[in-house]
């Protein structure tokens, strides 16, 4: 999904750390209203990105606009119209929950009730605890604080760096919820994430992998890149199942998702009975075969892939 107006815009943005290339001339635009995900492993320059559209880090080369702005020549007017939450919770832990939203309220001229409206599905989960300080909040609570927070002075764009990691599944599911009515509202949110379940919620997303964009589209497109077939195996013997399958000829990938392995064929004739009866004749015994949908997972995967020599943005 594109927006006529842009919130964010990248023009080959670079930043090197020392030898380390964090981010490689990314060009990207990002639509007003858009919940968009930015999906890869550690190290592949989500947190780099995110700081830098915060106005936190300086681009090494290239520019970037937020909100139609110059990050670094408007950086004092895009810290106002922007809400930051960073991957490590950074509030003050020795100040109260409702200590910590007056003082974020306060840093930019507002008050909770003025933006109640914004942040009152947030709010009403932390009032009960609105005298305990935030340090002693537990992992999901903490995460509901800090976007409350970064909410208070009702933000045009969201910056989110993996705000669901080390939560419970609970948690996730909530927060992605509050994300989805915030997205109702209009704010534009950008967010990073590891998991590949969350991708699916968003409107857009964007692989990355050692700064680079590897694809950017939506979650049912991006699917449409894995071109091989797929298949999902179960055996009795899981490990040999999977060092046997590495060994054969026309293996592409092998990896084992769940109790399940997924086999990637350079045959694209590979069919399932085949395979079974390969299998079978190995001596593998319950020996199940399916051929399947590559998920998100499977296609980030396959880009990441070094020997397909491609990329994708």
């Amino acid at each position: 999904m594109k927006a006529e107006k842009q919130a964010v815009q990248l023009f080959a943005l670079a930043k090197r750390f020392g030898k380390v290339e964090a981010l490689q001339e990314m060009t990207l635009s990002v639509g007003e209203g858009e919940l968009f995900g930015f999906i890869g492993a550690d190290g592949a320059g989500k947190t780099t990105l995110l700081r830098i559209l915060a106005t936190l880090l300086l681009p090494g080369g290239g520019r970037a606009e937020v909100l139609g702005l110059d990050v670094v020549a408007s950086y004092r007017d895009i810290r106002r119209r922007i809400g930051y939450m960073p991957g490590r919770f950074s509030l003050y832990q020795d100040l109260t929950v409702e200590e910590n939203l007056r003082f974020f309220a306060t840093i930019f001229g507002t008050t909770i009730a003025e933006n109640y409206d914004l942040i009152r599905d947030i709010y009403i989960q932390l009032e009960p605890f609105k005298e305990r300080r935030a340090g002693k909040l537990s992992g999901g609570m903490k995460q509901k604080l800090a976007l409350c927070c970064a909410l208070v002075h009702r933000p045009e764009l969201l910056l989110l760096d993996e705000p669901t990691t080390g939560v419970d599944a609970v948690s996730r599911a909530e927060f992605w919820q509050m994300l989805g009515r915030l997205k109702e509202q209009g704010i534009t949110t950008l967010v990073s994430t590891p998991y590949m379940d969350e991708a699916a919620l968003c409107d857009r997303i964007a692989f990355m992998q050692e700064g680079r964009l590897l694809a950017v589209e939506t979650p049912d497109a991006i699917t449409t890149l894995f071109r091989k077939p797929l298949f999902a195996i179960r055996a009795r013997q899981t490990w040999p199942l999977i060092t046997w399958l590495r060994s054969t000829p026309d293996a592409h990938s092998v990896y084992a998702f769940g109790r399940a392995v997924h086999y990637t064929d350079n045959r694209l004739s590979a069919s399932r009975d085949e395979l079974l009866l390969s299998l079978q004749r190995q001596g593998f015994t319950d020996v199940e075969v399916q051929q399947i949908k590559p998920g998100i997972e499977d296609t980030f995967m396959a880009l990441m892939e070094p020997e397909r020599g491609e990329r994708h943005g």
